[in-house]
């Protein structure tokens, strides 16, 4: 595929999708997105979510 043509990779999942938000010029997609703001902090995933999260604060100060 051509790299003018790739959608961005989301930071959480590790899929391109089309649709989602930048944070710190990092992307999350829309299916991840929603389903981190419905996680609450007792569930299994929440510290999964946390830690990629964390990875754009991570390469922002690398």
């Amino acid at each position: 595929m051509n790299e003018e043509n790739r959608q961005p990779c989301c930071i959480v999942c590790g899929h391109e999708k089309e649709e989602g938000i930048f944070v710190l010029s990092e992307f999350i997609c829309d299916t991840c997105e929603s389903e981190m703001v419905r996680t609450d902090v007792r569930d299994a995933k929440y510290p999964f979510f946390i830690h990629q999260l964390r990875q754009i604060w991570l390469k922002k100060d690398a």
